[in-house]
C-alpha cells in the first residue's frame, strides 16, 4: 500500500524515541524506533512525504519505505547494525528505563493504538500524547479507547520536542483513575 501526505506530527514511544508520524490526512504511520533519528533528520513537520508499507491488523500503516515525493530522500527499514551474526545485546537490566520520568496526563482520545497483531494497546490524545497500555490492560477499558472519550493516565515515560508518551500504571475516565498493576494495593 502507498499513501502520501504532509507530516502533521511525529510520535514517540515511552522511551522517547520517534517511532511514528501522523499525516495531515490522519493516517498513523509506524516504523521501528531505530529509524527515528533518520526520519526526523530527513523530514520536518509540514513536509510532504510518500509512504510505502502495509496496513497492520489494526488501522496503522507499517512503513517499509519513506520518501520525498520527488524521490530525493528515500529511507528504508534496515535492521540496526550488528556485530557479525550476533544481535546487539540489550541494555543492562539496571539501566532499562533509567531515563523515564513520572508523568500524569489527561485529554480527549483521538485514536486507539494497536499492537502488531491488531489488539488495542493504548490511545493517542488530541494533543498527540501517547498512552500505552498492555493489550490485557486495554481490554479492561474498551469503552474508553474510542475517539472522543475523556481519559487520564499516570505512568512512566518521556517528553521531548517531538511529543509525550508514557506506559500507564493507572488509567481511566477523567476523575476515575484505576491502578493497572497490583489493583488490590488501593
Amino acid at each position: 500500500m502507498q499513501t502520501e501526505g504532509r507530516i502533521a506530527r511525529f510520535v514517540i514511544n515511552p522511551e522517547g524515541s520517534v517511532d511514528g508520524l501522523v499525516l495531515d490526512n490522519d493516517t498513523l504511520v509506524r516504523f521501528p524506533p531505530h529509524m527515528g533519528a533518520q526520519v526526523v533528520g530527513s523530514f520536518k513537520v509540514g513536509a510532504p512525504i510518500k509512504v510505502m508499507g502495509m496496513r497492520s491488523a489494526g488501522s496503522d500503516l507499517r512503513a517499509a519505505q519513506l520518501s520525498s515525493p520527488d524521490g530525493s530522500v528515500r529511507l528504508a527499514d534496515q535492521p540496526p547494525a550488528q556485530d557479525g551474526d550476533r544481535p546487539a545485546p540489550p541494555p543492562p537490566p539496571a539501566t532499562r528505563g533509567a531515563g523515564l520520568v513520572k508523568l500524569a496526563v489527561s485529554g480527549e482520545v483521538a485514536r486507539m493504538t494497536t499492537a502488531p497483531r491488531g489488539e488495542p494497546d493504548g490511545v493517542m490524545l488530541r494533543d498527540g500524547t501517547v498512552i500505552k497500555l498492555t493489550p490485557p490492560g486495554a481490554q479492561q477499558f474498551t469503552a474508553l479507547l474510542k475517539p472522543g472519550s475523556k481519559v487520564e493516565a499516570q505512568g512512566y515515560g518521556s517528553q521531548n520536542q517531538y511529543g509525550k508518551a508514557l506506559q500507564a500504571t493507572a488509567f481511566g475516565a477523567s476523575g476515575k483513575l484505576r491502578p493497572l498493576y497490583n489493583p488490590q494495593a488501593n
